[in-house]
């Protein structure tokens, strides 16, 4: 279970080895159709392994950015073979990226196979993160929460067999089960630990007095939750406090909100695509989609100060708000994964945080970000 330990460099350092200057940066943002951060380290040789940033989810490292893997699988009508998908987090692996997450729901089990046939090669130089919580029938149909002892246990033993591994670096409960208490979740994944199956153990959209019980049992190392410039609750509902307070770090899925932070999204885009979870969505309706448009419009406009595409604002931003926020924007693409990595070469200010948190408050957004089937089941006071 060896830990990979990425060199730390600022962003000052990271630009003289990769034979950049600041000014160098900000013209050549996308050389190339590659970001600034993946040319330069191209351009001398190096590798992206050691020069990504790292940042702490409690005692674990990882890199700076996540990728999040459940859209090679599924949902968002991107469907990758497993010798695809393998193919690309090979790359992306390449590119620096060290932490993966999945879950056995994803699929359902399809995403952790396709994850565990991917990283395979150099498993002990990852973090893997996957989840349980779900109640999946034999047509592999969720049917529900359920994060009884016995079911964890028999998750996780699916998952080592999926993933091809004989540990797990963190495992997240999916949901929170209002039928299990916490603690006993807490306490079945603690003793997963002594049997080190498990390496860290962390919560996904759980509140902060569920993430109090279950840090008492076992110190929770991440809260896994949607954060971006659309959905920015964590901020405001006790979670970030929270984190801050216990030493516990954040994952944010959903950066760049299902792409429509990205100014790419149009409603003929997902027309094509009948079998897209984004459909059942009411802020991708075709005329909220339309009316929505206007945040990502407004990002690029923005972007044109750092020569940055939408995408990296909205990636450095959520990057800005916290230390311990680690974003796993999700891909099935590598043109997508090399875009993204330039948002680590954006040095937004203070005064930039606060432009565009003010332009997102005079537009607002239509429609809710979940469906009410997926709302029903957020963790709640």
């Amino acid at each position: 279970m060896n830990q990979r330990h990425y060199n730390h460099y600022d962003r000052r350092q990271f630009l003289k080895l990769a034979g950049l200057t600041t000014t160098a940066v900000a013209s050549t943002t996308l050389l190339g159709g590659l970001p600034a951060y993946a040319v330069g380290v191209q351009a001398v040789g190096l590798t992206a392994k050691n020069a990504m940033p790292t940042r702490q989810l409690g005692a674990l490292t990882v890199s700076q950015m996540g990728l999040g893997c459940m859209n090679m699988s599924v949902y968002y009508g991107t469907h990758l073979s497993d010798a695809d998908g393998a193919r690309l987090i090979r790359q992306v692996y390449d590119m620096g990226i060290d932490f993966f997450d999945t879950a056995e729901v994803y699929g359902a089990f399809t995403n952790e196979t396709l994850v565990g046939k991917g990283l395979k090669p150099f498993r002990q130089q990852v973090k893997l993160a996957t989840k349980f919580g779900f109640n999946i029938n034999d047509k592999g149909e969720s049917i529900g929460l359920d994060s009884r002892p016995a079911s964890i246990r028999k998750a996780v033993e699916g998952s080592l067999k999926h993933l091809q591994t004989d540990y797990i670096d963190l495992l997240y409960q999916h949901r929170v089960d209002p039928n299990v208490p916490i603690e006993d979740v807490a306490g079945t994944v603690k003793d997963l630990v002594k049997e080190g199956k498990v390496l860290h153990f962390g919560l996904s959209e759980a509140v902060p007095s569920t993430i109090r019980k279950a840090h008492a049992v076992l110190p929770v190392a991440a809260v896994q939750s949607e954060f971006s410039l659309l959905e920015r609750s964590p901020e405001s509902n006790g979670v970030f406090d929270i984190c801050q307070e216990l030493g516990i770090g954040f994952v944010a899925w959903g950066p760049l909100q299902q792409g429509l932070l990205t100014g790419k999204l149009r409603v003929e885009d997902l027309a094509k695509r009948p079998d897209d979870l984004r459909h059942t969505f009411r802020r991708f309706s075709p005329e909220n989609l339309a009316k929505n448009a206007q945040l990502g419009e407004y990002l690029q406009q923005f972007g044109r100060k750092y020569n940055a595409t939408a995408a990296q604002i909205a990636l450095a931003w959520v990057m800005a708000k916290r230390p311990f926020v680690v974003p796993i924007a999700g891909t099935g693409r590598l043109d997508h994964l090399q875009e993204n990595l330039g948002a680590l070469q954006v040095p937004l200010t203070a005064a930039d945080i606060l432009e565009i948190e003010t332009a997102f408050a005079k537009m607002g957004v239509a429609g809710e970000r979940m469906n009410e089937a997926q709302l029903s089941i957020i963790d709640k006071d």
